[in-house]
């Protein structure tokens, strides 16, 4: 019998479904507003392109709207068996830092360039320390008419304002549309936003998930917006945003590493919330939360994964886009990327998931981040 499987994408009003199929082909990135220049492989698409933009969508998600769907437990989709071809309906419902140092690149012994970004730490306010990284927090973004959830880390980079999460997180391929209204909120935890939130600008993919929803390229980079807070203002039930600054000097931001290989000890966060198969919830979505073990080659169907890792996990929908982090140094709660939340699996059929897995981070990647990293907000 084949493993169940799903993606671990959970919705506020409604979840996605749990898993696509992943022969159907797609108009590469026709439907994408792609900026001049982007190197072949990548494709880029503007989420805001003013000021204005960047309102409307902080606007949307105002105090009430995140007290409203922050408290609301996500809902219980009908699974799908990765043996099965039908589809799943979804249900409605100031320490300073350590400067970013350039790429080194090193050369494995399987003689594949490896490169390795190194983490930062905040510069406006004392680095986290134990195992919890500020790091890692929620996105919350629309498909349709529809409002979802998933997992993201921030990741060092030049223009201190870059997100790391999964490509499903942020562009749903079966339709061929980014997300909209897509922010981040860095150290959420139980519906708090002491870090502030942050805004998508520019989200950057590599073009084979945007044209053919391939799964080995379940990744994506956000630029952000510089964030803010909600601060009650002069009138009584009404506020007022109030700028916080860049994402990196504010929490930090994770490094990068790729072509790593597998055995490699890894921790794995997000912010997991729907309940296994058998019906058991035991995440809310509130507090974040990790798995830890050796990572192994993904044993997959091809037409879900090919060059996907593996991690023992009890992870189940929400923790989606959640980072998975190598070299990790638990005083400073930082380490270096090394892939991101994307399926999870029920490898013994007994109704209860015990697997992640992960895109293998190669070059491809790499290209891909540094693209996003050199892209300034405007």
């Amino acid at each position: 019998m084949s493993p169940r499987v799903r993606r671990l994408t959970s919705a506020l009003g409604a979840l996605l479904a749990a898993c696509v199929t992943m022969t159907s082909a797609f108009a590469g990135s026709a439907a994408a507003t792609p900026y001049n220049g982007v190197p072949n492989g990548i494709t880029s698409i503007t989420l805001t392109k003013n000021s204005a933009d960047m309102k409307r969508v902080a606007e949307y998600w105002n105090p009430a709207k995140l007290k409203q769907v922050m408290n609301n437990v996500p809902a219980n989709p009908e699974m799908k068996s990765s043996a099965t071809s039908s589809s799943a309906s979804p249900t409605s419902t100031g320490a300073s830092g350590a400067v970013t140092s350039p790429a080194v690149t090193a050369t494995t012994s399987s003689g594949t360039s490896s490169q390795l970004v190194k983490p930062t730490l905040p510069k406006k306010r004392p680095p986290a320390t134990g195992t919890s990284p500020v790091t890692v927090g929620k996105v919350f973004f629309r498909i349709g008419d529809k409002d979802f959830w998933c997992s993201a880390s921030s990741v060092a980079s030049v223009n201190h304002d870059l997100v790391a999460t999964a490509a499903h997180c942020a562009y749903d391929a079966k339709q061929g549309k980014p997300a909209s209204y897509w922010i981040f909120i860095p150290g959420y935890n139980k519906g708090e936003t002491p870090y502030g939130i942050y805004v998508g600008h520019s989200l950057n993919l590599h073009e084979s998930f945007v044209g053919r929803g391939d799964y080995d390229y379940d990744y994506a980079f956000v630029t952000v917006h510089d964030g803010f807070v909600w601060k009650p203002s002069k009138t009584a039930g009404t506020y007022e945003m109030q700028t916080v600054g860049s994402l990196e000097d504010n929490v930090g931001g994770q490094g990068l590493a790729v072509n790593r290989g597998v055995r490699l000890y890894t921790l794995a966060f997000g912010y997991p919330a729907a309940p296994h198969i058998d019906g058991s919830r035991p995440y809310d979505g509130q507090q974040l939360k990790s798995c830890d073990g050796l990572t192994t080659r993904q044993q997959a169907p091809t037409r879900l994964v090919e060059e996907g890792i593996a991690l023992k996990c009890g992870f189940t929908a929400g923790a989606s886009g959640g980072p998975w982090l190598i070299g990790y140094d638990t005083k400073h709660a930082v380490g270096y990327l090394n892939g991101v939340n994307s399926f999870t699996w029920d490898t013994n059929t007994d109704r209860i998931y015990d697997q992640i897995s992960s895109p293998y981070f190669k070059m491809s990647t790499f290209i891909v981040y540094r693209w996003a990293a050199s892209q300034r907000v405007s």
